[in-house]
């Protein structure tokens, strides 16, 4: 017996159909010589009849399979949460070494700008272009 799934299943959803928790489910159901397989978009349901499927077999391999799927769309779904919150952290981190890189500045000790007014200095785009005239660094 053949049954044609509605869209071609995932790798993950194919190792759980094909796994012992399935074949324990069948057995547990009364259904210990079916065997199930899978090629392509259709699932192969072998060591029935139209009649097991139509009792009881239909019910439990529906029941299977949308717990399956319904596993590995949460997985996924964890899956695509830890990795936007590791993009975000990641871009937090990385908007916190910019800040802390736009604070560096570069003056001799003679030249240093008090504490309340570097904030200022290091905004100033006119006064890093001074100072890195100079400090020399124009002819390089």
């Amino acid at each position: 017996m053949e049954a044609v799934f509605t869209r071609r299943p995932e790798r993950d959803e194919i190792t759980e159909i094909l796994g012992s928790e399935t074949r324990e489910r069948l057995a547990k159901a009364g259904y210990s010589t079916v065997e199930v397989t899978i090629s392509d978009r259709r699932l192969e349901i072998a060591n029935t009849n139209l009649e097991e499927l139509r009792d009881g077999l239909g019910g439990v391999l529906a029941d299977r399979l949308a717990e399956i799927s319904e596993g590995v769309r949460a997985r996924q779904d964890a899956a695509a949460v830890r990795f936007r919150e590791a993009a975000a952290g990641e871009l937090d981190r990385a908007a916190s070494v910019a800040a802390l890189a736009e604070s560096v500045t570069f003056r001799t000790s003679g030249t240093r700008v008090p504490e309340p007014d570097r904030r200022a200095a290091t905004t100033d785009d006119r006064a890093r272009i001074d100072d890195w005239t100079d400090e020399g660094g124009h002819g390089r």
